[in-house]
């Protein structure tokens, strides 16, 4: 989504910070940035909230994995394999143990790891399965050594989220990129998922 929007306006330079929930939510409240993305915005902060595009969570194991073949996966059948997650803070997290508990299906967490490159990673070695958008899958597609398992209840349907303090006036440039967000990066992305579903079933 940044790539189309550099190259027309190759004169605005961009700073993007790829951190968890967390420090997110510290970084907004001290008003420290111009736009903040996130997946689980917060209710206890005076913000102005867009929501900018689908982040569906999907289940991914091995392309090798036993269950890669298998079609509508029981949700107790995915929780016995051993779970990679991401650290304490994370909305992905937070997200996942919600739909857990909401079907009262234990985890059976085996690893932590705080970013989802090192977690694709550790499930291309055979660590383990893990929950993730379906937009950390993009660059690899259907042909890396990843696969999106067919699970009930999945996809977990969640939204990624523009927001800025309630108080702040975006500059020209932040206004730019945000109606850029909202129109044609959603477009990109929106087209990015779907050829990737497509292409899994």
């Amino acid at each position: 989504m940044l790539g189309p929007f550099r190259h027309r306006y190759p004169e605005i330079n961009i700073s993007l910070q790829v951190i968890n929930r967390q420090r997110v939510l510290e970084r907004l409240s001290e008003n420290l940035d111009d736009l903040y993305i996130l997946g689980q915005p917060p209710s206890n902060l005076d913000i102005n909230l867009r929501p900018v595009l689908e982040n569906p969570l999907v289940a991914i194991a091995p392309h090798n994995h036993p269950l890669a073949q298998e079609k509508n996966i029981p949700l107790q059948r995915l929780a016995e394999e051993p779970f990679i997650m991401r650290e304490p803070g994370s909305g992905t997290r937070m997200a996942v143990e919600h739909f857990f508990e909401e079907n009262r299906v234990a985890l059976n967490v085996e690893m932590e790891i705080g970013s989802n490159e090192a977690i694709k990673q550790a499930i291309a070695g055979g660590l383990g399965v893990s929950v993730l958008s379906c937009h950390s899958l993009a660059l690899e597609g259907t042909k890396g050594p990843l696969t999106i398992l067919d699970v009930e209840g999945f996809p977990i349907q969640r939204y990624w989220y523009v927001v800025y303090p309630g108080s702040k006036q975006l500059s020209v440039v932040a206004r730019t990129f945000l109606e850029y967000l909202l129109d044609e990066g959603k477009q990109i992305a929106e087209q990015t998922t779907l050829e990737l579903f497509m292409h899994k079933t």
